[in-house]
Order: structure tokens, then C-alpha cells, then sequence
């Protein structure tokens, strides 16, 4: 029996995932890193079983009816596990926040603003207090009535809904209308109400055409359609309807979201004339604090905004309100975010960045005694900025609390009490704590692929650098804050874009499109999910699937039983389980917690009905073989070509351990973004294509990042082009051109400090990078 006091979390008997029967002890009120190679099951003992477990107590004494969910939403697989705090997870999950999300609303620091102009601000002379919620576009007392708080309206124009004017209305001047019949129709009914359809647009009266375009008046008119020779068609009435009318309704009533696309296409979007796009009600704008209206100061980055709050405070209200703001503040701009407004919306942060907001909150929360489970952290972090985010770590330990992260940053692991590393590979050649201990102490430990890097101090192996063919020009970029940036990206060479948090880097490499000069054919593998449900996973997106399933598709029993390729898709009714729709998982709703997803109780996430499963190849059903992981169907699959080259580029991009029906929803965004890659390479290439890859080492072990840096520079060697935004020092060491923007984020940077080879950038006085990089260099 351990004492109550126990001062480790001691877990026995893991086996989730891939984990074989762990047994673990980790020590409590320290910073405890896990790592280890990418698919080795760090995640699962971390995420998967201890913080899943100290989840499951709590909904064991919630109530009734959480009790009462716990079966749906599964237990997992541990003997047993004893002393566990209670647990904050901040997962680096990519949820779809709603445009009113903000960075505000994030980090509740918009509460307090608000709060500070409803009690401490200055009205106008007769006006009465106003309550802290008509500060809130969120609200109906504080949102403008015009665009409802969103601070855009949608609009067209002539230019939107005619982009060539020299067209006549029956060569199909107005874009925006339908095609097809729909369009046709329109086109005649104009013709019976006298205007002329064969004339330039240009050359139309200006009333004519704003009537055709604008009005509201829906006229109904008979038409006499030009008789075809094959068919007769008959008058009919028909009913008018503008330009704009039709773009505006099928907006906001088309259930189809291609429609709804296409009309957005000819929507400009504006800001909202009413309120200037602040949002707000009138009442809510007079109110001021310090000559500013609440917009104004939202608008601010946060480090500007923290040095507005230092004057001196009119009343005590004040003193009280901006000193919590302040506190508020200090922990975001600690963590590298000070160049981030509170009215940022959050659809438009990375994960990286969000994650330390959630952080930053739970550092003011006050809490002592839990476990904060962290999902990589640092990653999307320059390392000028991995420096803070050790500090941030340090006091909530120093808190009282115990902090367990799950990270591949190796002066995150250099920084830790503790560490536990898991492999020794991935999958199902990982899934064993290999050590668990000082983080010294790996140093001794043969078979961790951890200790290669984090304890080898000899020199990078110094590489011959590349010469371009060709330059490709970008600019002048004037974008967020980019203000005339010019760069030049050489052509058939690795090129890093480096910089910290918000200096621009994102923004600039945006700008290179298919139709820049010098692209040829352009690849942009950028971090957004493959799917957002279940129902999308690798092999349905790679296309490994449609191989499979005529494989399946073309065995004797199938055939004698009359089953198609479709019979073997979990997407359509026939072959799948109807329970779950093919899902293999149902959405359990939980009261006041995010609603989560459980295996299907009838098929228990094998997808499929009994019959389907009943159909095997090589003695596996298809769902067995949805099982598989990459490494492994590579061997099953030996003998069929188009399957072993799809699944030869997933190896070779480090994706071994993953199985083929992975959901979407439990792929990081790196993964997301190498099965993109994979899904390109086995394209086969012809021509000069240019890659561009948006941080492609975020969530990658350093042994994984040298099996991608091998698979890139190969790419290179074979004539392309790879641009990557990189903050791993040794990938940019290894480039062959690196551009530096900066020197700091958001209005501090959003310029080019350094171009040049690694060894050139290395040396650059005023860059926030040249330092970390110089530490690399051979």
C-alpha cells in the first residue's frame, strides 16, 4: 500500500496504444519532460493514460451523470496508477475557432478592459454607466447593430459582379449570375424587359446597369425562348432577380458550401460603415480611458498597451483595474506574444501561439498542487523565445505544481528535473519507457535515439552549398507588418526563412504564388488538418485506400458473394457498420466539457458490418488490415506495386508508425503536413517544381527531422526548389540560403535582417537568430 504522501506518480501496467505494460514512477512537483522518437508513445503515456485517467476520476466525482458517461468514454488501459493530482492538459488541439474568438476572449484579458472602461472611464458629460457587457461586440448590448459585432459587412460592386465590362450580357459579362440554365433563363428575361443583351456592358446607360445589378424589384415577364431546331420550347413566366439579390441570397441560404464559395468570390468585404469596424455600439465608443476609445486600446499590441496603463491612475477604481490588467499581461508578453493585439482574431494564430495563450492564462489562475500535461510547447518557437517559455514552466512548478511536458526541443529536455524517454522506436517497435531519471543519467542508455543528440557535442558535418539557376523575386510585400519588403529566393537551392514569433515570415512566403516568376510548378505543404472527422485518415487521403479496396474487391469470396469495391468503403451505406455510420467512433455529449468521441458500441471501431469483415485477404478483413501500420503493410502489400509506392513515400518521409485508418482527428499538424508531402512525392515529378513548407520539423524528433532533411535536400539534388520556416537551428545550418526577418515580432519586425549563406547570417549584428545559429555552425 503506498503512503498517501507519496511524492512520485506511480503508473503500472500501461498499455495504451502501443505501450507494452509500462511501468512507470515519476516524481511529483517537478518539470518532467517525455520524449522520443515521433510514434514511440510518449503521448500515450502522458496524454493517452495519465492525464486520460485523472480525467476519468474527475467525472467519477462530478455526478451521477458523468458516472454514467465514463463507460461510453472508456477508461484507459492501466493496472493501475497512484498518486495523481489532479490534471490541466493544454493540448496543442487545432479547434475551429469562430471569428468573434479573439485573443482577448482567450486569455480573458477583454473582461478586464471591459471592466476598467465601465468603471473607471470617462463618459460623456449626462451619460449614464454603462454595464461592463456594452463593451462586448459579443453581446446585444454592446454589438453595433449594423454588422451585429462582426465589424464587416458584405457588399458588391459593379467592379465585384462585372470583372470585364467589355463583355456583352449574353457573352456573360455578369460573372456572378449561375451557369447552365439558371444563368440562361436570366439572360432572356432581361431580353424580354427591353434592355440589350448583345451590347458591351460598358456601353449600357448607367442606370441600366445599376438597375440589373442592384435592384430589389423582382418583375415577372413572359418569355419566348429563340426556338432551338431540335426541340420546341414553349413561353413561360419568368421572375427577375439582380445580380446582387442572387449573390447575397445564395450567401446566406445555400446549403452547399461550393455555391456558397462561389458567391463569396464576388462578396467585398468592408468596414462596417456604421462603427469603422470597432464592432461597437456609439454609447460604448464615447466612453473613454486616457483620450482612447475600448477599440482603440484592443487594437494596441499588448507590450504598448501594458506602457499606456503605466500613467498615473485617476481613482482608486482605476489603480485596482489597471494593476490587474497589468499582471494579466506580463505572463503573454513573458512568453514572446507582446506583439499580439487583444482583438486579433484567433482563427488567424498558429497552434504554437495559442497554446501559450492557454498558458499564459493558467500561469495568473492561481492553482497549486495540480499536474499540467503540456503538448510541445516550444513548438512554432524561436528559440530566443524557448528561453521564456523555460522561465514560464519554472513558476508553475515553483507554484507548487508538477509539470509534465511532452516535447523533441533539446534545451526543453536540457531544462528539465526529470526525464522519461520512450522507444525505442516507433509503433510497435516503441511503446517502452527505455529510461526514467535525471536527465544526465540517459547518457548511458544504448539504445535511446534521445541521447545521440542530446549529449553529441561534435560539429555538424560542414556541406558544400549549393549554387542557384535562378532567382525567383518577391515584393514589395505590404501586408500585416510587412511594410514594401523586397526578397529574393534563389532557385534549386534550400532556402530558410527564419525569424521569432510574428516577424513575417508566414506573411512573405504567402506571396509566392503559382503565377510568380521562375515557379513553374508550386507545392505548398502547409499544417491544416487532412480531415476534421474520423471519417478522413491516411489512406483515404493519400489515396492508398481506392488500391486497397479493389484488392479486397477482387478475392474470391467477395466475388461470390457479389461484393463491389464500394461494399468495402466505410463512406457509404452497404458495407459499413450503420450505427456509426462507418465512423467506428460516436460523439458522446458531455455537459460544460467539449463533447468527445467513443468507440462505436456495435462494430467497437472496427467501422464495418459482420458480413463485410467476413471477406478476407492474405487472412486479414479490412478492417485488420486499416490496422496495419505503414512499416507493416509495407511487407503485406509486397506484391502489389501501387500500394508499396504510396507506402514506400510514407516511410521515407518518417511516417512508419502509423496506421493506415489513423483518423484525421488524432494526426498533429506536422504529420498532417509529411502526409501532404508523401501524397507529392509519390506523385512522380516532371519539370522544376518549387516546395514551400511551413515549419515541417514542429512535432518531429531530431532523428525523425534528419529522415525529413534527407527526403528535402534530396528533393533539391534532383533539381527543384525547397523554401522551408524553420526555428530548428541545425535544419537552417544545413541550408544553403537563409533570409532573417525581424530583429523582433509584430511592429518590431517585419523586415529583412540578414540574406546570405548560414555562415554569413550567423555572423549578423541586431539578429534575434545569428547567435542560436552560430552555437550549430561547424
Amino acid at each position: 500500500m503506498y503512503s498517501p504522501h507519496d511524492p512520485y506518480v506511480r503508473v503500472r501496467g500501461a498499455r495504451e496504444h502501443n505501450l507494452k505494460g509500462v511501468d512507470v514512477d515519476i516524481p511529483r512537483d517537478m518539470l518532467t519532460v517525455f520524449t522520443g522518437v515521433s510514434g514511440s508513445g510518449k503521448s500515450s503515456l502522458a496524454f493517452g493514460t495519465i492525464y486520460a485517467e485523472a480525467q476519468r476520476r474527475y467525472f467519477e466525482s462530478v455526478a451521477p451523470y458523468a458516472r454514467r458517461l465514463i463507460h461510453q468514454v472508456g477508461a484507459p488501459k492501466v493496472g493501475e496508477i497512484s498518486g495523481l493530482p489532479p490534471a490541466v492538459s493544454l493540448q496543442q488541439r487545432r479547434s475551429a475557432p469562430t471569428s468573434r474568438s479573439s485573443v482577448g476572449t482567450v486569455t480573458n484579458l477583454s473582461n478586464s478592459l471591459r471592466m476598467l472602461y465601465s468603471r473607471a472611464g470617462d463618459y460623456p458629460p449626462g451619460a449614464e454607466r454603462l454595464d461592463s457587457d456594452a463593451f462586448s461586440a459579443n453581446t446585444a448590448a454592446g454589438a453595433c447593430p449594423e454588422c451585429h459585432g462582426l465589424g464587416q459587412v458584405h457588399r458588391t460592386t459593379e467592379e465585384s459582379l462585372v470583372p470585364d465590362p467589355s463583355l456583352s450580357i449574353r457573352e456573360g459579362a455578369i460573372a456572378a449570375w449561375p451557369g447552365a440554365w439558371q444563368g440562361k433563363n436570366l439572360r432572356d428575361i432581361l431580353d424580354a424587359l427591353g434592355y440589350d443583351v448583345d451590347r458591351p456592358w460598358r456601353e449600357l446607360p448607367a442606370e441600366q446597369r445599376q438597375w440589373i445589378l442592384f435592384t430589389d424589384e423582382q418583375p415577372v415577364v413572359t418569355v419566348h425562348p429563340v426556338r432551338d431546331a431540335d426541340r420546341i420550347q414553349r413561353p413561360y413566366q419568368g421572375t427577375y432577380m439582380s445580380a446582387r439579390r442572387y449573390v447575397m441570397k445564395t450567401f446566406s441560404d445555400s446549403k452547399s458550401p461550393t455555391l456558397r464559395a462561389r458567391a463569396e468570390r464576388f462578396l467585398v468585404s468592408a468596414a462596417c460603415p456604421a462603427c469603422g469596424g470597432s464592432r461597437l455600439r456609439p454609447e460604448a465608443l464615447a466612453v473613454t480611458f486616457g483620450g482612447r476609445t475600448i477599440a482603440e486600446l484592443a487594437a494596441l499590441p499588448l507590450t504598448e498597451l501594458a506602457g499606456l496603463l503605466d500613467g498615473e491612475p485617476s481613482s482608486e477604481t482605476a489603480r485596482v483595474l489597471t494593476e490587474d490588467l497589468k499582471s494579466r499581461i506580463a505572463p503573454v508578453v513573458e512568453l514572446g506574444l507582446g506583439y499580439l493585439g487583444l482583438d486579433r482574431a484567433t482563427p488567424t494564430l498558429s497552434a504554437g501561439e495559442l497554446q501559450r495563450l492557454r498558458l499564459a492564462t493558467q500561469l495568473r489562475s492561481g492553482l497549486f498542487g495540480v499536474v499540467y500535461v503540456l503538448d510541445e510547447p516550444s513548438a512554432g518557437l524561436h528559440p530566443a523565445d524557448t528561453e521564456a517559455l523555460l522561465t514560464v514552466l519554472a513558476r508553475l512548478k515553483a507554484a507548487g505544481n508538477t509539470v509534465f511536458v511532452v516535447e523533441h526541443h533539446l534545451d526543453v529536455m536540457r531544462g528539465a528535473d526529470w526525464l522519461v524517454d520512450v522507444g525505442p522506436r516507433a509503433g510497435e517497435h516503441g511503446g517502452q519507457v527505455l529510461h526514467s531519471g535525471p536527465v544526465a543519467e540517459l547518457a548511458t542508455v544504448a539504445d535511446s535515439a534521445t541521447a545521440r543528440f542530446l549529449f553529441d557535442d561534435s560539429p555538424a558535418a560542414v556541406r558544400q552549398v549549393r549554387a542557384p539557376h535562378g532567382q525567383l523575386k518577391v515584393g514589395p510585400v505590404t501586408r500585416h507588418n510587412l511594410r514594401g519588403v523586397t526578397a529574393e529566393f534563389p532557385l534549386g537551392v534550400f532556402t530558410a526563412v527564419t525569424g521569432v514569433s510574428g516577424s513575417g515570415k508566414s506573411t512573405l512566403i504567402g506571396e509566392i504564388t503559382q503565377e510568380s516568376a521562375g515557379v513553374g510548378r508550386l507545392v505548398s505543404v502547409d499544417q491544416k488538418p487532412i480531415g476534421r472527422t474520423p471519417r478522413s485518415n491516411l489512406a483515404t487521403y493519400t489515396g492508398l485506400f481506392d488500391v486497397v479496396r479493389k484488392v479486397f474487391a477482387a478475392t474470391d469470396e467477395a466475388r461470390d458473394r457479389g461484393y463491389g469495391v464500394g461494399r468495402f468503403s466505410f463512406n457509404v451505406a452497404g458495407g459499413r457498420c450503420e450505427t456509426c455510420q462507418g465512423e467506428g467512433f460516436v460523439s458522446v455529449e458531455l455537459l460544460f466539457l467539449p463533447s468527445t468521441y467513443a468507440a462505436c458500441p456495435d462494430c467497437g471501431g472496427a467501422r464495418y458490418n459482420p458480413e463485410t469483415l467476413q471477406v478476407a485477404y492474405r487472412g486479414r478483413n479490412i478492417a485488420q488490415v486499416l490496422d496495419l501500420t505503414v512499416e507493416a503493410a509495407t511487407e503485406f502489400f509486397a506484391d502489389t506495386p501501387t500500394v508499396a509506392r504510396s507506402l514506400g513515400t510514407l516511410l521515407d518521409v518518417g511516417l512508419g508508425y502509423l496506421r493506415l485508418g489513423q483518423p484525421a482527428t488524432e494526426l498533429s499538424g506536422g504529420e498532417a503536413q509529411r502526409i501532404k508531402l508523401a501524397s507529392e512525392l509519390q506523385r512522380g515529378r516532371g519539370g522544376h517544381t518549387l516546395y514551400l513548407l511551413d515549419e515541417p520539423t514542429t512535432g518531429l524528433h531530431p532523428a525523425d527531422v534528419e529522415v525529413l532533411m534527407r527526403q528535402l535536400h534530396g528533393l533539391v539534388d534532383a533539381g527543384h526548389t525547397v523554401i522551408v520556416v524553420e526555428h530548428d537551428m541545425s535544419v537552417v545550418a544545413g541550408a544553403d540560403w537563409v533570409i532573417d526577418l525581424g530583429p523582433g515580432g509584430g511592429d518590431a519586425g517585419g523586415r529583412i535582417v540578414a540574406a546570405g549563406r548560414p555562415t554569413e547570417v550567423a555572423g549578423t549584428e541586431g539578429s534575434a537568430t545569428a547567435p542560436y545559429l552560430a552555437r550549430v555552425m561547424p
